[in-house]
């Protein structure tokens, strides 16, 4: 019996473990790494090599939107597999907005914190992002389509190279605060529409931010389409076999 005991409790470990790999789509230091392998480490250059290819859609957002095939495997499989995959990855309660398994789609909307940071003369930034995914799903296919429209940005006016601020007033490391938390005078939130910011506009005060946001905004969209085609060809912990 305390064998049994003993089996059962590293079983649940055992899937807690892979469950907190699942909590989120990619740490942002690996995002980071991932996006200077396939772009470079130049900002100001991957933003403007990769503006040449993108195309914003009739709301300015920025949209990418890609079919993955899924040969031999009904709408009902396809869902199911995608729908662990999405509750698995995304731990805000609120972040599913939509599931409809009739219909077969999923709609997701998380924000990613901090995704890129910058130091500028006066202000220093954090931006976040809050893509929209959404997943339609048919017989074997699904359709992925991620959408961001703007950056929320959490400005420091004691952050910059020439802030007037003392270095013993910075506080710029409580930048994970709460939305409209008030009580740092220091910090404020703003939303810079993507399309009125670098490399979409040449002359731009905010660009080596803006650009460095972008590219991250766009390595993001990779992970998630990769993440999406290996939950759909390899399940969610690589043993999810109907045969059993």
């Amino acid at each position: 019996m305390r064998k049994t005991k003993l089996w059962v409790l590293a079983a649940i470990l055992i899937f807690c473990g892979a469950m907190g790999v699942q909590a989120q789509v990619m740490k942002t230091a690996d995002l980071e790494k991932y996006a200077k392998q396939r772009y470079g480490d130049k900002w100001l250059d991957a933003a403007a090599n990769l503006a040449s290819s993108l195309v914003l859609d009739k709301n300015e957002s920025l949209t990418y939107q890609q079919v993955i095939e899924a040969p031999g495997k009904t709408k009902e499989q396809i869902y199911l597999t995608l729908n662990y995959w999405a509750t698995a990855t995304f731990k805000d309660n609120q972040a599913i907005t939509l599931n409809d398994k009739e219909a077969g789609c999923i709609i997701i909307s998380s924000t990613i914190p901090a995704i890129a940071q910058h130091t500028g003369t006066i202000n220093k930034y954090s931006v976040s992002i809050t893509p929209v995914i959404r997943i339609d799903i048919k017989e074997g296919r699904v359709r992925v389509t991620y959408t961001v429209q703007s950056y929320d940005i959490l400005a420091d006016i004691s952050g910059g190279w020439l802030s007037p601020i003392t270095a013993d007033e910075r506080t710029f490391g409580d930048s994970k605060r709460k939305k409209d938390d008030k009580t740092n005078a220091y910090l404020y939130d703003e939303q810079w529409e993507i399309a009125h910011h670098y490399p979409f506009v040449e002359k731009d005060s905010k660009k080596r931010t803006c650009a460095k946001a972008l590219v991250m905004t766009h390595a993001y969209s990779n992970a998630i389409i990769d993440k999406v085609e290996e939950a759909l060809k390899n399940g969610i912990v690589g043993n999810d076999d109907e045969d059993w």
